[in-house]
Parts: C-alpha cells; structure tokens; sequence
C-alpha cells in the first residue's frame, strides 16, 4: 500500500477523535503531509463510517501547482473539507498535520457577538490566541480562506462559527494535542460562565507561559 504512514497514522488520529468525543458519526476530518513529498497529502474520505476503517480507505492526494487537488489514492473520495486542509498547508509549510473536529464545547464558544476564548490552566496557553472565523459554508474556498487569515504565520487553532474547530501542527501529536486542549480550555470556559466562576489567566501569566513552553518546544 502507498503512503501507509500517512495513511495508518491518519486512521489512528480520528479514531482517537471519535474515541474522545471530538467527532461524532462521520463528521470531522483529519489530514497529514508526507514527509518524502510534502505535495501529497493523506486525508479522511467523505461520508464514510470511521468503525471498522482501515488505511486503505484513506484518501491521498496531491497538491498541484495550479491549487487543485488530486485524487492518487483511496478507496474513497476524499473529504469535502480537503480545501481547508490543503490551503493550510500550501501556506505553512511548518504544519504537516491538520484536524477538523464539530466539537461541541469550542462551537458554542465561537457563537454571540464578540467570542473570544482565553486559557484557563497554563497548559491551555500554548494554543492562543485562538482565532474566531465567520461562519461560511463548509467545504469552500471561502472558508479556507478565511481559516488560512484566522492561523495566520503562527496560529494553531481557530473557531469556525455554528460549525466547529481547526487545529494544526508540525506533526499530529501536535496537532491533536491543539485539539483536544482547545476542546478543554472551551468546556472549562463554558462550564465556569455558567456557575459565575469565570476568570481567565492573566494576561501577563499567559504570555510567561507561552514564553516557557516555546522554549521547550513542548509537544
């Protein structure tokens, strides 16, 4: 089989999703550059059941010098958010792995007038500032584009209105790592709101850690 890394660490990631409560049904996707060809990527096929999927049924395809994207491997087409993917890695050649996931928490902490989300224990802190992305339809250039914005040079994660989250990082550790700490930092956030306990991390505090972390390159 062609791009088993890729393709087996792809299928690890979402099961871990799916496991953890950050993707339901077949919602979400995941997506992992490969390392000898950093124009192909693995991703998570469209519509399909993650129980019972195997590395083959990961899709791979290849990013073209003309921004289409093309088919090369899979049983299954791959999913409809490739353009988000794709877009983040064609504009950050530092991340190698993305995660989509409608998880529950950072989706309703993207909703209201003016959304913000801010670190609560200091392991949140790596993952900040989290951008916040208008909603648009999923699956289109729009969304990529504004996604892209979101990141920028160094963001990690941002918030997509009444739809969901998009991590990123230089391997998917370290982009599941961004997921599942962001999905944290939202529930604690939510949680604190509603008992009237709500107070963040200092400002200062923030930047220290994040100081610290970049440091030791923690992961």
């Amino acid at each position: 089989m062609k791009y088993e890394k890729i393709r087996t660490t792809v299928l690890q990631a979402i099961q871990e999703a799916v496991e953890k409560g950050l993707i339901n049904g077949t919602s979400g996707n995941i997506a992992m550059r490969d390392e000898e060809d950093p124009r192909v990527i693995a991703i998570t096929p469209s519509g399909i059941s993650y129980a019972g999927m195997t590395p083959e049924d990961i899709a791979v395809v290849k990013m073209q010098e003309d921004g289409t994207n093309l088919w090369i491997e899979g049983n299954y087409k791959y999913s409809s958010e490739l353009p988000m993917h794709a877009a983040v890695m064609r504009q950050r050649t530092d991340v190698n792995a993305t995660v989509h996931t409608h998880s529950m928490y950072a989706t309703i902490c993207a909703m209201g007038e003016t959304p913000e989300l801010l670190p609560i224990t200091p392991p949140q802190c790596e993952f900040t500032p989290v951008g916040i992305v208008d909603f648009t339809m999923p699956g289109s250039d729009q969304v990529a584009e504004k996604v892209v914005k979101a990141l920028n040079k160094k963001g990690r994660v941002c918030l997509i209105k009444n739809h969901g989250m998009f991590s990123c990082g230089k391997n998917m550790k370290a982009a599941m790592h961004a997921t599942i700490y962001t999905e944290e930092m939202a529930q604690t956030t939510v949680i604190a709101r509603m008992l009237g306990t709500y107070e963040p991390m200092p400002e200062e505090a923030i930047k220290a850690m994040k100081a610290l972390i970049e440091a030791d390159q923690a992961v």
